[in-house]
């Protein structure tokens, strides 16, 4: 069984019990062809950090990170996932991630996204 994932940071939390949280965290984490075991894992949200703050940033971001967690709906993990933006001052950008399992239940997660 893998470790849990702490998203606020980044270290181990204990055995992992929740595998879509750890999914859901490493594919937002990891910049997309960065792994060497699965080229297709990952994001691009690391680009954000090079471009300059604009209102299209948002739509980006929430493009870019329903990319990277499409493979969660494609192996059944999760049935739906919505993402959105929100402002967190100049320069950073919150993401709210609503995952449904496909058992029905939804899960809700934030990632924090630094732009230039």
């Amino acid at each position: 069984m893998d470790p849990l994932l702490d998203p606020a940071t980044g270290d181990y939390a204990g055995p992992a019990t929740d595998t879509l949280a750890n999914a859901v965290y490493l594919r937002l984490m990891t910049p997309l062809g960065g792994w060497w075991a699965d080229p297709a894992l990952g994001s691009r949200l690391h680009e954000l950090t090079r471009s300059k703050d604009s209102s299209r940033i948002d739509l980006l971001a929430c493009q870019y990170a329903e990319q990277a967690l499409q493979p969660l709906q494609q192996d059944g993990r999760a049935s739906r996932i919505q993402v959105s933006s929100q402002r967190q001052g100049p320069g950073r950008l919150l993401l709210q991630i609503e995952a449904a399992e496909t058992g029905g239940h939804t899960r809700h997660f934030q990632h924090q996204v630094r732009i230039a």
